[in-house]
């Protein structure tokens, strides 16, 4: 049986579309309809006429899509890929905040779980994150689980930022000693990494980027070196989409084991039977779906 060939007919058949996360495997990027960061599944996921949404990427991920179409079938190839960061607070945190902070208004990354997102105002994404904090009507701001991301956010606006102390494993790892000596390695290349990382390691970055920011970065740069500061599945697509140039990890190469857990089989097991449903509340999934939506409206 050929795997990818049984995987494009299940699609058609069951009118299927297959979102992918620039993290995930090569094998599992190159059978995507749609592969991208967490803002662009977002979108893709509101707007798609499919019946079923397979995601491969992380449980907050697949969530997400179900509630912004919760009429579909949303399918999480594998049900134990989730997510460190996002298990870091729960809604009662998010709660005792606002009970705390009566006059903040709460900004959730989209880096949380479905309950996280129904009692958020609005969400956010790595690439939009500035412009949602810089325009929701609240001189105080308590933002979720990232501290690094709200850290970077705190640089462009001027707003009391109350961060959750909240990280991302994979981003904490990368450290400015090791970054600096691979900016000695390779003098020439422009250093792009995530704002998740630490403070230390934006201060020495020449772009600070989503993934799908590195993506179209590089495809409008002249230049044919970049260090690469973020988990390292983007390097695939990287290389792939511009094999004229020259992509190295910002140091040695950190990996979401979250990440890596779907395989191309269990894509095809995903369509064959219709294995892990995402199933959310109703009155979780209406509250979290404006807090969506509001993130949608922003770039």
């Amino acid at each position: 049986m050929n795997v990818q060939e049984e995987i494009t007919r299940l699609k058609e058949e069951k009118n299927a579309i297959i979102l992918v996360h620039n993290y995930q495997r090569p094998k599992v990027q190159d059978v995507a309809d749609y592969l991208g960061d967490s803002l662009g599944l977002s979108r893709k996921a509101s707007n798609t006429n499919a019946d079923m949404i397979v995601f491969c990427g992380v449980t907050f991920m697949a969530e997400t899509a179900k509630i912004l179409s919760p009429d579909k079938t949303v399918l999480l190839p594998r049900k134990e890929a989730g997510c460190p960061m996002a298990d870091m607070v729960t809604s009662s945190d998010v709660i005792a905040l606002k009970e705390k902070y009566p006059d903040a208004k709460v900004v959730s990354y989209v880096n949380t779980n479905a309950d996280v997102k129904a009692v958020t105002d609005v969400c956010c994404t790595s690439s939009n994150a500035v412009e949602v904090v810089r325009n929701i009507e609240a001189d105080r701001v308590i933002f979720v689980p990232d501290r690094n991301l709200a850290s970077y956010v705190g640089r462009f606006v001027d707003k009391e930022i109350i961060p959750w102390d909240g990280y991302c494993y994979v981003h904490e790892r990368i450290t400015k000693d090791e970054v600096l000596k691979a900016k000695e390695k390779y003098p020439d290349a422009l250093l792009l990494v995530h704002p998740e990382c630490n403070p230390p390691v934006i201060d020495i970055a020449d772009e600070v980027l989503s993934t799908q920011g590195m993506v179209d970065f590089v495809g409008e740069s002249d230049n044919k070196r970049f260090l690469i500061g973020t988990e390292e599945g983007i390097l695939y697509r990287l290389k792939k989409e511009n094999p004229d140039k020259e992509f190295y990890p910002a140091g040695t190469p950190k990996i979401c084991q979250n990440m890596k857990r779907t395989t191309l089989d269990d894509v095809y097991l995903a369509l064959k039977d219709e294995q892990y449903p995402i199933e959310i509340p109703d009155e979780i999934i209406s509250s979290a779906k404006r807090a969506l939506e509001a993130m949608l409206q922003y770039v």
